[in-house]
């Protein structure tokens, strides 16, 4: 009996450490390979999943954001938010619209759809508009979202367009992507310019009376004077030499 009882109180230990022990090492002492850290995101990936993003995909490749992006989370504690807007919400856009942009301003459209820190669909209900882009400059006054929210329905506005924050492709901090059906224009790139400045008028140059012509009235004027001083002189002359002769016959 006393043998009996020392093996049933040997199995219950057995059992009890079993229990104790930790799932890594039970796993080490049977072999197992410990489960794998998460490796870094692949954005790229996250939208092939959604399968409608082409034109964003070959825009964030072509700027270089994706990888910008990548190396961002892996360097900051914030997160990043990305609003991906689809195929049909790029072909919807007037024609020549993507390629009558200089490279910088594709690169300051797609940075304004990427924000510098997670959000959750939550947060946006208590943001402070306007919400800083990756395209805001660091003055913080262009290329501003504005987030309203009823009803747990999310809302983005550019101040050109204004669309709703629907599926969440990816939710899960340090990086939050959300699809939507519109590309978020930019007010600062696709806003009314101001007319342009009228050029300054030409300064207005002192005007100078024309010389007087050789036929004009002063030349005849002049002529005139000559002239009746020339008999004046001669008259006198005259005069004079009548004077002369007559004082010399007395």
């Amino acid at each position: 009996m006393a043998s009996q009882s020392s093996l049933v109180l040997l199995a219950l230990a057995s059992c009890l450490l079993l229990i104790s022990t930790p799932d890594h090492q039970v796993q080490a002492q049977k072999g197992a390979p410990a489960p794998e850290a998460p490796g870094p995101i692949n954005l790229t990936a996250i939208l092939e999943k959604g399968g409608q993003f082409t034109t964003l995909i070959r825009l964030l490749t072509a700027t270089q954001i994706g990888s910008q992006i990548t190396n961002q989370l892996n360097s900051s504690d914030q997160g990043m938010t990305l609003f991906a807007p689809t195929d049909n919400a790029f072909n919807s856009l007037k024609p020549g619209t993507l390629n009558g942009l200089t490279t910088q301003e594709q690169v300051e459209l797609v940075l304004y759809h990427v924000l510098p820190k997670y959000y959750s669909l939550v947060m946006f209900q208590t943001v402070s508009n306007p919400v800083r882009t990756q395209a805001t400059g660091q003055d913080g006054g262009a290329f501003g979202l504005n987030f309203t929210s009823a009803a747990n329905q999310v809302n983005v506005s550019t101040g050109m367009v204004e669309v709703q924050l629907n599926n969440a492709l990816r939710q899960e901090f340090p990086l939050a992507v959300y699809e939507v059906e519109k590309v978020l224009l930019p007010l600062d790139l696709f806003g009314a310019k101001p007319p342009a400045s009228p050029p300054p008028p030409p300064s207005s140059a002192t005007k100078k009376s024309p010389p007087s012509s050789a036929g004009g009235p002063s030349s005849s004027s002049s002529a005139k004077d000559d002239t009746s001083s020339a008999g004046r002189n001669m008259g006198m002359g005259f005069v004079g030499v009548v004077l002369m002769f007559m004082g010399a016959l007395y």
